[in-house]
């Protein structure tokens, strides 16, 4: 197969297409069609061909990756789950990724610490959710388990409920204890803690539980 165009593609400057023969066969990067020193009239094969294919593919692939990891740090799971989501070959995404790992830009371990961190510093969650949504981001256990390592669901309630404590009228404990109390236990707190950090809070102010 030779070589018998190659142009600019519309609407993208940095994109050129190729022709073999005559007819269109595949488009390329401007860089990588430069760097492969592709030239009308030179003869390519077809495995030279699907290499060119596959390169380009994994190019695009790394750039979409790249532009994920901007928004926050991502487990490869997620990251896997949406390069698929773009259609990109499982074959391809399994190589972006191992060209992440290699270039320290995708750590499932890094990114597990990032949760936690993320997490006790702007939503704090209880032990066990922390841990759940870490499962479900695909990270495997051992690296939970050092993430969360140390964790006190004491401390991360009372930082939860605080604020939101704050906002609270003081009229009525029972009403501020039920409140109160479904807002720790959806970030996955168990009844004790809950109660606990209710009550703490409460006499914060000065104040006691009424009798009940």
């Amino acid at each position: 197969m030779i070589i018998t165009e190659i142009k600019k593609e519309k609407g993208r400057r940095k994109s050129r297409q190729v022709f073999l023969d005559g007819r269109y066969a595949l488009s390329l990067a401007a860089e990588l069609a430069e760097k492969e020193g592709l030239q009308v009239g030179q003869e390519l094969s077809r495995e030279r061909l699907k290499a060119l294919a596959d390169r380009e593919q994994l190019d695009r692939c790394l750039e979409v990756a790249r532009l994920l990891l901007r928004y926050r740090p991502r487990s490869q799971a997620e990251l896997r789950q949406r390069l698929a989501q773009r259609g990109f070959a499982s074959t391809i995404v399994e190589a972006a990724l191992r060209k992440l790992r290699e270039q320290d830009q995708v750590d499932d371990a890094a990114f597990a610490r990032f949760w936690r961190e993320n997490r006790e510093a702007f939503s704090p969650r209880s032990l066990r959710l922390t841990r759940l949504e870490l499962k479900r981001k695909g990270v495997a256990e051992d690296m939970i388990d050092l993430a969360v390592a140390g964790m006190d669901d004491g401390e991360s309630a009372y930082r939860a409920a605080r604020g939101k404590a704050a906002k609270l009228p003081r009229a009525d404990y029972a009403a501020f204890r039920r409140r109160l109390g479904g807002y720790l236990h959806r970030r996955g707190f168990s009844y004790t803690v809950a109660e606990k950090t209710i009550e703490k809070l409460w006499q914060e102010n000065g104040e006691l539980p009424a009798e009940e």
